[in-house]
């Protein structure tokens, strides 16, 4: 059995190495592996709004950034005299992005991709 000692005793040799192993086992391994085959990931955010991307760089807090992202969110446009109006699914294009890590809710393989 081996013991892992607490981060606070460990070298930053031993930090980094604990990193790396986190970044390729752990929840952030679908980051690693999209960064590695420039993958699409589709990103559910805060604001209810969706993003279809590839990451070129994140840390452990989630932050990235990201290329060639698609946004995507649904508007309820108003209508008069209370009929009820359809859901509008809208969309722009974003070329390059930082996302903050604290507005990511869920991180997915983008599931078109083969």
């Amino acid at each position: 059995m081996s013991l892992v000692k607490p981060k606070s005793e460990m070298t930053p040799e031993e930090l980094a190495k604990r990193e790396e192993e986190e970044f390729s086992t752990g929840p952030l391994s679908i980051l690693t592996q999209s960064v590695r085959n420039n993958q699409q990931v589709l990103i559910n955010c805060r604001n209810n709004k969706k993003l279809l991307g590839r990451i070129k760089a994140f840390d452990r807090h989630f932050n990235m950034v990201l290329e060639d992202v698609k946004e995507i969110w649904t508007e309820f446009p108003k209508s008069g005299k209370g009929r009820k109006s359809k859901p509008v699914t809208k969309d722009r294009f974003i070329n390059k992005m930082f996302l903050r890590g604290d507005s990511v809710i869920l991180v997915l393989k983008n599931p078109h991709a083969g």
